[in-house]
């Protein structure tokens, strides 16, 4: 990671949330959160900007309680990016070498990975990052580190992902109206990715599935490296409104309902749960059955899990994923998820908590599944900065713990939780442990912010 001196902020705008943090790294190499802001998102669809204003005012709302409660002024921030305009495509490149008997070096593979910023893209798409994988030295195959190797011809396969130009430049439009500056955008299963997955499974084969508020992303990770992304547009969103037609309550109880005494799996509720829920103005309470609710859930959740298998298989890794699948995201709040993803899939599951990485007593609700990016976006921008200079936020952290650094108790319930005026809770939820997480790989973006802000500029 990067030096311990300087602080990172990050900012996750997601479909449901807006979420920024403000952390710097310990010297034992964990992070320790000084300040988090959250807003709900109204401008963001299936995980793109559709309203330039609201999406600027929910940032700027995020933002400043960030800076409230860690005393320290953001000036730039690490962003997400996903959606469903997100593609990825595989690239191989080669470089020849003039002497065979000089090692290669970072500046040999810089050289290849700024040949495939060359590519050629349809009208309207740039890349984001460019991941190398395997490489090859004069026909020697599947080499990961050629570092220090010697060899005339050097070739690489290359993961490119690539993004819509104008939903790139509404997400630096909308951090820039807010008063910030966007030092890098990182792709946000990738993210989640490193609060949640660790080296062994990386290496094992592992596919992390990402359950937004829109979209579903997928990663597949093999040997360490990644083998395949896709975003399938479909969320937790949709589940909420399956319960709202289903169950003909508002949005805003559906959601609720959702959250607190949803499961993924009906033969897991129980027979004779009932919540009842206050009717509108004055009208009788409606009583809605928690098994009819699964249904709901589980049909819906089936759907988008077949979608998730279906692009497993297409990649090829099917049989090689010894990790199994690793559900993060909001939509793995849902009780019993893991069972469920294991009956879909047949493949071993867990539920991906950022727990591993977190340090600080008063910020433990950010251990959720629905803020493993924005945890995971932290970790990226320190492993990825370069030592107190061009990085997000950097600060002399010293003068920042000398002033008031007010640490607020809990303001709020970060998890949606039901009124008890609202809501009469019949049902007694079951636990759901979570299961162990570990640390973080090192070493998987090389340097692409310098390219991504250069095609900024040119649109500009």
């Amino acid at each position: 990671m990067g030096n311990t001196n300087t602080v990172v902020a990050a900012l996750d705008i997601g479909t449901t949330k807006i979420c920024a943090i403000v952390a710097r790294q310990t010297d034992y190499g964990r992070i320790e959160v000084m300040g988090v802001g959250k807003s709900a998102s109204e401008g963001v669809t299936r995980g793109v900007i559709s309203n330039i204003d609201k999406t600027v005012h929910a940032i700027q709302e995020a933002v400043e309680e960030a800076k409230r409660r860690s005393g320290i002024d953001i000036t730039n921030v690490y962003v997400g990016i996903a959606g469903q305009h997100i593609k990825s495509q595989k690239h191989r490149g080669y470089l020849m070498r003039n002497h065979d008997e000089q090692e290669i070096d970072e500046q040999d593979i810089e050289r290849l990975v700024t040949d495939m910023y060359k590519l050629r893209l349809a009208p309207g798409e740039q890349i984001i990052h460019v991941l190398p994988q395997e490489f090859t030295i004069d026909g020697q195959q599947n080499i990961k580190d050629p570092i220090g190797m010697s060899g005339v011809r050097l070739e690489a396969d290359f993961h490119v992902i690539t993004g819509q130009t104008a939903a790139i430049k509404n997400i630096n439009r909308c951090v820039e109206k807010a008063g910030l500056q966007v030092a890098g955008l990182i792709l946000e299963p990738l993210a989640s990715a490193s609060s949640v997955l660790n080296d062994e499974e990386l290496e094992a084969g592992v596919a992390l599935v990402d359950i937004g508020g829109g979209t579903t992303d997928i990663a597949i990770f093999q040997e360490g490296i990644i083998r395949h992304t896709s975003v399938i547009p479909l969320g937790g969103n949709i589940v909420t409104e399956d319960i709202k037609e289903g169950c003909m309550v508002m949005e805003e109880q559906a959601e609720k309902l959702k959250v607190k005494f949803g499961c993924a799996l009906v033969s897991e509720s129980q027979d004779n749960a009932v919540v009842s829920i206050p009717g509108i103005r004055g009208r009788s309470p409606k009583e809605i059955s928690v098994r009819n609710l699964s249904h709901i859930i589980q049909a819906r959740m089936e759907e988008i899990l077949e979608h998730v298998y279906f692009e497993i298989r297409r990649s090829g890794f099917e049989n090689k994923l010894i990790g199994g699948i690793v559900v993060t995201g909001g939509g793995a709040r849902l009780k019993f998820l893991d069972f469920l993803t294991e009956f879909v899939s047949g493949m071993d599951a867990r539920v991906g908590f950022p727990s591993e990485h977190l340090v600080n007593p008063n910020y433990r609700d950010l251990n959720d599944p629905m803020y493993a990016t924005a945890v995971g976006l932290v970790i990226m921008a320190m492993e990825n900065q370069e030592p107190v200079s061009a990085m997000a936020a950097v600060v002399d952290v010293a003068a920042a713990e000398e002033g008031e650094m007010e640490v607020l108790e809990k303001e709020e319930e970060m998890a949606m939780e039901i009124p008890k005026d609202d809501f009469q809770d019949i049902y007694k939820e079951k636990a759901n442990t979570s299961k162990s997480q570990g640390s973080w790989w090192d070493n998987l973006v090389r340097k692409s912010k310098e390219w991504l802000e250069g095609d900024m500029n040119e649109y500009d």
